[in-house]
């Protein structure tokens, strides 16, 4: 069993530093990514983030204890505590070039110092602390590629018990609410099913039942965490560029039996719009769903491609939460078919709603 949530990294003593040749300044290098891992207290999260610290992988990666818990919000984590307060309360460097800090304060002043470190770091984990809804630090964390920012989000992953969460998924069956695991699901992009050498049941029906909270998530299967680092490093998840991906994680909604479409549960709808939209009533939609919220329905996340009125540009959405973003991503390809389709993950979730009101965005 793993009970080792609560540890830190162990520090390793370091040779003598040695010179290395100059490197690109932060302002000149490509942003560094930073994944947050979520999970309940005992799911794994500091056994993942021990097992990448740890492991030969050749990378510089930074770990940010966030002590924020539950009381983190945008207007919390700007605070500037100015050089009276705490920033950082240690700095712990392992002998793979990884480092490992805690942070009790401002956090975005903590991620401009690490990226201004001479020793610049490839990667940053940021293992929240009793953060069940990871939406407020995206907040923090996704920005506009336009502004040039020296850090940019690449995923959100959360970590479940495998063994408690089939527990999980019993309560919920008799019961009308639904367990914070769920919640967490629906915000990933990939979710470490660990401890799968303690479960008996069918890991396919796990994983099902992870797909109807969340069809976007990538569910990979683990032991103590032990995972292919390319499964969690360079996502790209709020990126433009993995377009093309999409169109297979949209095709899963169609498996979704009608029954499921209008429930009380998070789960993952899709909308079909074969006609062009208009750029500013897509906005305005959005707004009136994220913003206004003018019915039961509760949006998490939305994902999609936008066939725009009068642009050669596949358009992509994002949206998690009240943060959204439409870009121009590419041109379309004289194979594709042009058309609009949207995943929607969220709760008391109505398909014919959601459906009626983006065909008022026709152009």
């Amino acid at each position: 069993m793993e009970d080792d949530d609560d540890c830190p990294p162990l520090a390793v003593e370091l040779p003598p530093r040695v010179p290395s040749p100059p490197e690109q300044s932060p302002s000149d290098a490509s942003p560094v990514g930073i994944t947050v891992i979520t999970g309940y207290l005992g799911a794994g999260k500091s056994t993942l983030v021990n097992y990448i610290l740890n492991e030969q992988h050749g990378k510089r990666i930074a770990v940010i204890l966030n002590e924020f818990g539950e009381e983190i919000g945008v207007e919390r984590a700007m605070i500037n505590e100015g050089q009276g307060g705490a920033l950082i309360e240690e700095w712990v460097e392992l002998a793979n070039g990884c480092v490992c800090c805690s942070v009790k304060h401002s956090l975005v002043q903590a991620l401009e110092q690490l990226v201004q470190r001479k020793d610049r770091m490839d990667h940053i984990l940021l293992e929240t602390t009793g953060l069940a809804d990871p939406a407020p630090l995206v907040s923090v964390l996704w920005l506009d590629d336009q502004l040039e920012s020296s850090i940019v989000l690449d995923s959100i992953i959360t970590v479940i018990d495998a063994k408690n969460f089939r527990v999980q998924i019993d309560e919920h069956k008799n019961s009308s609410s639904f367990p914070e695991a769920f919640h967490q699901i629906a915000f990933a992009d990939v979710v470490i099913l660990n401890k799968i050498d303690l479960v008996e049941d069918s890991l396919e029906d796990l994983e099902k039942h992870i797909r109807d909270v969340n069809a976007l998530v990538t569910v990979v299967r683990s032991v103590r965490c032990q995972v292919d680092l390319n499964e969690v490093f360079n996502r790209q998840a709020y990126g433009a560029k993995n377009s093309s991906h999409l169109q297979e994680l949209l095709d899963y909604s169609k498996s979704v039996p009608p029954s499921r479409r209008h429930d009380n549960s998070i789960s993952t709808l899709c909308i079909y719009e074969q006609d062009s939209v208009n750029l500013a009533k897509v906005e305005s939609w959005l707004e009136d769903l994220l913003w206004e919220k003018k019915s039961i329905m509760d949006i998490y996340r939305c994902k999609g491609i936008l066939y725009i009125h009068d642009s050669d540009q596949v358009h992509t959405l994002q949206a998690v939460r009240e943060v959204y973003e439409v870009v121009p991503a590419r041109k379309w390809s004289e194979t594709e078919s042009r058309m609009n389709k949207i995943v929607v993950i969220g709760r008391n979730l109505d398909i014919n709603v959601l459906q009626d009101s983006f065909s008022g965005c026709k152009s």
